[in-house]
């Protein structure tokens, strides 16, 4: 892994795909049926763990449930503090959030300010009843206070240590690595 020395192998391809499938099953047993669900994935490693999420929705049974991928950057409180010009794609969500329950998926929930930025940019799409947040791993350090609803696992770091999710649909490999910045 460039730059970084691997501490700790957090979870393995099997680990995750049984924390996405028990993540998706707290989701389904979190929805009374109320509103329709919508799970929404966050650029770039959420949209994929959302889609996993909402495949093992589907398989479970629960038919009236949307999916769609955010890209929140341009509605982050940071972005005008980087001096570089961030990347940024366009949103996939073909469907009103309107009156729906919003599942917000991302890979690691660490400062707060993602799934801020999401939250924004959602409301600035529609007015959902309700927006949930999952993520595979909570490190902690928080800024904002925002915490999610359904957690993979919650791994305690230090602030020169980092949380390296892979992804076969990015990287070829379904794993958590636990590393430190070099």
């Amino acid at each position: 892994m460039p730059n970084a020395k691997i501490l700790h192998t957090i979870m393995d391809k099997a680990q995750m795909a049984k924390t996405i499938k028990r993540i998706a099953s707290e989701i389904v047993e979190n929805d009374n049926g109320e509103f329709s669900l919508v799970i929404v994935g966050l650029k770039t490693r959420g949209e994929f763990i959302a889609r996993r999420i909402y495949n093992e929705i589907k398989n479970a049974g629960l038919s009236d449930v949307e999916f769609g991928v955010l890209d929140a950057t341009l509605f982050r409180d940071d972005f005008r503090s980087n001096l570089k010009v961030p990347n940024f794609s366009v949103n996939d969500m073909p469907f009103s959030v309107d009156d729906k329950k919003v599942v917000v998926v991302d890979d690691v929930i660490f400062t707060g300010r993602s799934v801020n930025a999401a939250i924004n940019a959602i409301m600035d799409i529609g007015r959902p009843k309700i927006i949930k947040f999952a993520a595979i791993i909570d490190r902690g350090h928080r800024e904002l206070p925002l915490a999610p609803d359904f957690i993979g696992e919650v791994i305690k770091t230090l602030p020169t240590q980092e949380i390296r999710v892979k992804l076969s649909e990015v990287d070829k490999e379904d794993a958590v690595y636990l590393v430190e910045k070099i």
